[in-house]
């Protein structure tokens, strides 16, 4: 089994983290340069990390790899709460994404542009809301969604995409998992 991705990609991460102690390969890719971009284009049509080669099995999609990833390893399903909670990571990401690769085409992502506005405001309201989820309790134990919110908090630290310092929850989540395993290892600025 391959994980072929990023080191910096938190969607990436979250799987690197999820596999700690299993058997498996991953394969980094700069997708931003032809070698890395090639291999990518081999495997994945939408071009997006990271992508899971298991024998003939393709799958792309960190939410449908992981589910995979989960049957086989016979992980507890996400119940609903979870989707819920992962699908906010996910938009607050996907956001994230999108401004980087305005900001790094050139665009001033500050400007008054609809685009731009609805991005920023997606991004303050979901981490309103896992601000509020952290503290009722949820993320409580080291699974999916609370790996998957760790790697968007730390990217955010990475990348200094955000001011984090209005979500003390988050820093303090941050924090209080810096120990758990592959958490070192698969830090985005050894990249």
């Amino acid at each position: 089994m391959q994980l072929l991705g990023s080191m910096a990609s938190p969607f990436v991460r979250r799987l690197r983290l999820v596999l700690a102690g299993q058997p498996y390969q991953f394969v980094a890719l700069n997708i931003f340069e032809s070698e890395g971009r090639s291999v990518l284009v081999k495997h994945n049509p939408a071009r997006k990390v990271p992508v899971l080669v298991d024998g003939e099995l393709v799958i792309f999609d960190s939410g449908v790899i992981y589910r995979y990833i989960a049957q086989k390893l016979n992980l507890k399903p996400l119940g609903w709460e979870q989707e819920n909670s992962l699908t906010t990571i996910n938009a607050c990401t996907d956001s994230l994404v999108e401004l980087l690769l305005c900001s790094r085409s050139g665009f001033d992502v500050n400007e008054d542009k609809l685009f731009f506005n609805l991005q920023h405001e997606r991004i303050q309201a979901t981490l309103e809301a896992l601000e509020q989820q952290i503290k009722a309790g949820q993320f409580g134990q080291w699974d999916y969604t609370a790996i998957s919110l760790y790697s968007l908090i730390d990217w955010i630290l990475f990348r200094d995409l955000v001011d984090l310092k209005p979500f003390p929850v988050l820093l303090q989540f941050r924090s209080e998992h810096l120990k758990q395993p592959m958490v070192a290892e698969t830090d985005p600025r050894l990249s």
